[in-house]
């Protein structure tokens, strides 16, 4: 089998490149990218043409692995795991998830459409984004997917301060080890009143094996993103979708076989694929945000952080003082 080709990946948004160890510039040269501190001059490579760009000193990824093709984070196990091209046996089982707000990364990146804006994109995985319009997209990731332009840890972002127009973490947060600092980097690579989009699990059983960390309430989901001015937010995924993934799990616990693992996930949702369906019912109820699966939030880079007490009422749960 014949390597992968290169990829032509040098964009407008290079120039924006800063070292991950001390956030000095980076030049861009045909065998890689090199810091341009002197007391730093460390030096990134190529791998099939994208930038892998990371602190090894301060990640959970090797720049080797990159540069000799191992795997990094998908090894996967869980609802829409395992082998990254479906069985013929999953093309026809129905899905156990459903979304219920906000319409998703395409939208959200949609506003930026006719505009030399850009759009940082984290944990962009095998998503290719097409038909987006003139938005400068950004699109990395810890895993050399089919999409990522720059392969990059979210704990120590690879871009000089303030040089994005928005930012879209969705599915990503749950897989860091250290969240807090990853929101800070967000918060620091965004222009002022830089727009973010994220989406974070609350009610998920364990996917993506040892890279999965951390869930989020409500509450906690917004606490995550206090520098920013709320434009919209609420349950992403309800508690039909929690409950569906709660059942797959049940029955996959009751064997390690790969091959009867693969029977039971196709029973557990052809038995409960209706209840996501709910979800479109519960989503505007108080209860909804006590159980639900997963919360987005959209919101705008403030100067100043929200306050915990303005944070703290702004729960929507069965238990909100009456």
């Amino acid at each position: 089998m014949s390597a992968p080709p290169e990829r032509q990946v040098k964009r407008p948004w290079h120039r924006y490149l800063a070292c991950p160890i001390c956030k000095s510039p980076l030049n861009w040269g045909a065998a890689g990218c090199r810091c341009t501190n002197a007391a730093c001059t460390a030096e990134f490579p190529l791998v099939r043409g994208v930038p892998v760009v990371i602190n090894e000193g301060r990640s959970l990824f090797c720049i080797a692995d990159f540069t000799a093709g191992h795997a990094t984070t998908f090894v996967e196990s869980g609802p829409g795991a395992g082998s990254r091209r479906p069985s013929r046996l999953r093309r026809f089982i129905p899905s156990n998830t459903r979304s219920v707000r906000y319409g998703g990364t395409r939208r959200f990146i949609a506003r930026f459409q006719g505009t030399d804006q850009l759009v940082l994109v984290i944990g962009a995985g095998d998503q290719v984004f097409t038909g987006e319009g003139s938005a400068n997209l950004i699109c990395t990731d810890v895993h050399l997917g089919a999409g990522v332009e720059l392969i990059a840890d979210c704990h120590d972002l690879p871009l000089l301060d303030g040089t994005m127009d928005a930012v879209v973490a969705v599915s990503v947060l749950e897989h860091v080890a250290d969240p807090q600092r990853c929101a800070a980097e967000i918060v620091r690579v965004l222009k002022p009143g830089g727009l973010l989009l994220a989406e974070t699990p609350f009610m998920q059983q364990v996917h993506m094996g040892r890279f999965d960390f951390t869930r989020f309430t409500d509450l906690g989901h917004r606490r995550l993103w206090n520098h920013f001015r709320e434009i919209e937010s609420g349950l992403s995924c309800g508690p039909g979708t929690a409950l569906a993934w709660a059942w797959q799990y049940f029955l996959l616990s009751f064997s390690q076989r790969p091959t009867t693992r693969k029977y039971l996930r196709a029973l557990a949702r052809l038995t409960a694929f209706p209840l996501p369906w709910f979800d479109l019912y519960l989503k505007d109820k108080a209860g909804a945000y006590d159980a639900a699966s997963s919360f987005f939030f959209i919101g705008e880079k403030l100067t100043e952080p929200v306050s915990d007490r303005d944070i703290i009422a702004g729960y929507r749960g069965l238990d909100s003082p009456r």
